[in-house]
This record gives structure tokens, sequence and C-alpha cells, in this order.
């Protein structure tokens, strides 16, 4: 028989976890009985996940197994493949195709996801399901699940995945805290972000505990990029442009054929056009493979970007933040433009 993880006691007080403190005992409560409830239970992330949704998603999958839940972990994106980036995340046994993944389930738990857009291909899946957890650090659109472990003062969604995962009686090793610790670096910029507080500092020295090797995460995340990554590159730079406070460019799908070089693998671009001095605001536009431009932007501070992005359709928080457009590159940038002299 599985041993309940919940009889461990080698874990945290929950007053030590960091993060979802706004969040009602009541809530907490119902999820755990949801779960507890639920013989199997379906995980979904974004679409194109980051480490944050991955990695929050795959140390709940990790727990979730333990208990001796049947998971069905899955992201909905058309082309189904991980990032290159985080193809080192354990767990990743645990994903199935969204092609897999239950029609109507009994419950399901998606993570760093604010809307049913967001989760593309499982957005009907989720929207069937009898209930859905949301655990995210953005808060939610309208009638998006049926009950909200939000905190959106929390650095990242992995410290509220934290959270879940010591009230489920879970524990930290090395395979959960290195998911977990992707997507706390990688969601506080490797913790130059201003979201860093002394709770994210504590979690990183809870996961960095298990054993992991930050050396070695840090250089899947941040080292590593094929050749073709620097041509295209080179193409933005060369067309970036910098306007009254704005820096901006683009990158077409063309630019990416021409190097055999995949969607996920350009997430980069915004932290290099967001180091211009004289910008306020950095926005880069990236060509999908359906021909639609996802907007990334960035901000130092003076302007809520996430106000812009959610006047267009989009969301994030006030420094970052994103959406989708299907005008062309200038009329996009014109829209942009309009909402961010009002943000």
């Amino acid at each position: 028989m599985t041993p309940d993880v919940r009889d461990r006691a080698d874990r945290p007080p929950r007053a030590r976890a960091g993060a979802g403190h706004g969040i009602p005992e009541s809530a907490w409560k119902r999820a755990l009985r949801l779960i507890d409830s639920a013989d199997e239970i379906g995980l979904a992330c974004h679409v194109t996940p980051d480490g944050d949704a991955l990695g929050s998603m795959l140390a709940v999958a990790f727990t979730l197994r333990a208990m001796g839940k049947r998971v069905r972990a899955s992201f909905g994106d058309r082309h189904f493949a991980v990032p290159r980036l985080l193809r080192f995340l354990p767990g990743q046994e645990m994903l199935v195709p969204p092609a897999e993944f239950p029609a109507a389930p009994e419950l399901v738990i998606t993570f760093d996801s604010s809307t049913f857009e967001r989760l593309g291909l499982l957005s009907g899946n989720t929207a069937r399901a009898a209930e859905v957890i949301v655990v995210d650090h953005h808060p939610a659109g309208a009638g998006f699940g049926t009950l909200g472990l939000i905190d959106a003062h929390a650095a990242a969604t992995a410290m509220l995945a934290e959270q879940l995962i010591y009230r489920l009686g879970g524990r930290l090793d090395r395979d959960i805290a290195t998911c977990l610790y992707a997507g706390l670096v990688t969601d506080t910029g490797s913790f130059r972000y201003s979201s860093t507080t002394p709770a994210v500092h504590e979690m990183a020295a809870r996961l960095v505990a298990t054993g992991l090797r930050t050396d070695e995460i840090a250089r899947e995340l941040w080292d590593r990029s094929p050749f073709g990554y620097l041509k295209v590159l080179a193409a933005a730079l060369d067309r970036v442009r910098l306007e009254d406070g704005l820096v901006w460019t683009y990158v077409t799908r063309v630019d990416r054929a021409a190097h055999g070089l995949p969607y996920a693998e350009i997430e980069g671009i915004i932290d290099v056009v967001r180091r211009t001095d004289e910008a306020e605001v950095a926005v880069v536009l990236k060509e999908d493979d359906e021909g639609a431009w996802q907007v990334s932007t960035r901000s130092k501070g003076a302007v809520d970007v996430g106000a812009a992005c959610a006047a267009l359709g989009g969301g994030g928080h006030h420094n970052a933040a994103g959406y989708t457009s299907h005008d062309g590159v200038e009329d996009t940038m014109a829209a942009l433009r309009r909402e961010l002299g009002k943000a």
C-alpha cells in the first residue's frame, strides 16, 4: 500500500511556506477535500509553458502520485513538446498530450493560468470538469475555475504550489525541489525582480537544501542556446526601435524558419531588449507558427504594462505582461502605444 504522505513529519510549518497567506483557510480546506475525494486528477498549465507553469505542475504531480492518485498532466499546445530549456525537469513521464487528457475530468488543477484561453487545446476539457482548482499568482478571469488558490502578491506560482504540497502532507525531495526552483528563479528573473522578497529567498534555501545543483539549473535556463538563436537575435536587434521611452522590435516566423528555430527558443529576446537605459518599457512582438503575434512587455516600474495588456485581451503583472494580436506589426504597436499612454 502506498504510504500516506501526510504521515510524514519532515516538512516546515505552514507559517514558513512564504505564500498563500491571503488565501482564506476555507479555500485551502476545500481544495484538500476535493483532491482527497478524486481518484483521477487532471493537471493543466498554460500553452508554451515557462518554468513556473511546468515546474509548479510537475512538482504537485509528484506529490499527488505519491498519494496514490492517477495523474494526467498536460498543456494545450497544438504541437505538444516540452520547450528545450525545460527538458531537464524531472517528472516528464507524467505528461500526456492533449488528446489523452480526460474529456470531462472529475477534477482539474490549473497552474499559472488565469483564463480558459490560456489553456489552449485543454480549455474545453477544463470547462467540462466538475471542479477546477486554480493555482496562480495572476488574478483569475471571470468564470475561470470553481475554487481559487490565488495570491497576486506571490512572486511565482511555484510558491503556492509549495504551500499546496505541504498542506497535502508532502515533503521536498530533490526532484520536487528542482521543479519548484525552476519556477521560482524564472519568475523572479533569477532573484533580480522587485517581486523578490525575504520569503522568496527563504523558499530558495529550503529547495537548495535538498541537494539540487543551482549551477546546472542556471546553465540549462540561461546559458544555452542553439547557434540559430544568435542569428535571430541579430535580426531582431537590427530592426529595434527606440521612441519616447519605448524600445521595441519583432521576430517573424520567417526569421525563425531560416535557422530552424522553434518559437519557444526566442523567449529570452525581451531580456536583452529591456536593458536599454533610455527606455522605461520594452516590447517584443513574436510571430508564432499560426501567424499570430505574441506580444511580450516589460516595465521598469513607472508604467503598468499589466493594465495595458489586459485592455488588449491579455494580462500579467505591473512590470511584466503580454497578449496576443492578430493585426500587423504597425497596427499592433499603435494599439499598444495608446494603452501604454493610459497606463
